[in-house]
């Protein structure tokens, strides 16, 4: 081949390739649409830190305070089907936590546990709650048990859905998330079955997993600057020996986990049990990793249950 010949080629490669991924961009939703679309009458929002928290509070205001905290890559509804019923016993605070949903990006892209856990701190106190429960899903988990390790004054009831934060001592120091250079073009580009295919390994009867489920989760991840967001976060995460912070932990603790949760085993209660002062294990059967969506009054139950024993009598 000539390298005239060879040029051309290139040139065509690479404007087919341009020509792909124009047809593949994915701009970011304007929030004010993505308001309309998901608000809520109580929808509120609150800057913390420099940080603008979109939060939803419902509720009597004079109940006892839970947090609701979502996983990686979700949003505050990812607790629609739960907070009806929990609302009618519970002040139920649910958020976007940062780099996530209408919260967004965070202006220092600082997205550490530490900043994390004050961000949250600092929230709370913002709302004049001075005691809280907090369920906690995935790395929603994970922040929820930091918080509860730094104010375990404050903690009145802990329940961890799959929490993050316990991986195998041999990979404390390494990142859980490997971000390829590759990753850099879901800024860009973000098909709509690619999020179906992360979602269905959430399931573990895709069935459950509707297009109104799929769609959202592809509009929240399309919120202005959260996919840039997630990138950062994962490149910030590194695991750690989590035990002498679980041991601070005070509040009796409800760990809930799918039986086959393919992201984040079901045997990782133990872990959790071993440390915890004061633990239960419920693990559910055929569920998998987004019990709270692929069969949410099977979780529900539980937590109810749970909140009602500890905060109720």
């Amino acid at each position: 081949m000539t390298k005239q010949r060879r040029g051309s080629v290139v040139l065509i490669s690479a404007f087919v390739l341009a020509a792909g991924l124009y047809g593949l961009w994915t701009p970011d939703v304007d929030r004010a649409e993505l308001l309309l679309r998901y608000g809520a009458p109580s929808q509120h929002e609150l800057v913390v830190e420099g940080v603008r928290v979109n939060y939803q509070d419902a509720g009597p205001l004079d109940a006892p305070v839970v947090l609701l905290l979502h996983g990686f890559g979700s949003s505050l509804q990812t607790w629609d089907a739960w907070t009806p019923q929990l609302a009618t016993k519970f002040r139920v605070i649910r958020l976007d936590l940062p780099g996530f949903g209408l919260t967004g990006e965070v202006p220092s892209r600082d997205y550490s546990e530490r900043q994390d856990v004050a961000t949250l701190r600092h929230f709370v106190d913002q709302l004049g709650v001075s005691n809280f429960s907090i369920v906690g899903h995935s790395l929603g988990g994970k922040i929820a048990w930091s918080l509860a390790a730094d104010q375990p004054e404050r903690v009145q009831a802990l329940v961890l859905m799959a929490p993050d934060g316990f991986a195998p001592a041999e990979q404390w120091g390494s990142k859980p998330y490997e971000v390829p250079v590759a990753m850099g073009l879901m800024k860009h580009v973000l098909p709509k079955y690619m999020v179906r295919q992360v979602l269905e390994s959430a399931f573990f009867d895709p069935a459950w997993l509707t297009p109104p489920m799929v769609s959202r989760y592809h509009d929240m991840l399309r919120a202005p600057g959260v996919r840039a967001a997630i990138l950062d976060r994962a490149d910030q995460t590194v695991n750690t020996d989590p035990r002498s912070r679980l041991k601070y932990i005070k509040a009796p603790t409800l760990l809930l986990w799918g039986e086959n949760d393919a992201m984040i085993p079901s045997s990782n209660a133990s872990s959790y049990a071993a440390v915890l002062a004061r633990s239960h294990t419920v693990v559910l059967p055929k569920l998998g990793h987004v019990i709270q969506e692929e069969q949410p009054d099977q979780g529900l139950a539980q937590v109810d249950a749970f909140l009602s024993a500890q905060l109720l009598r």
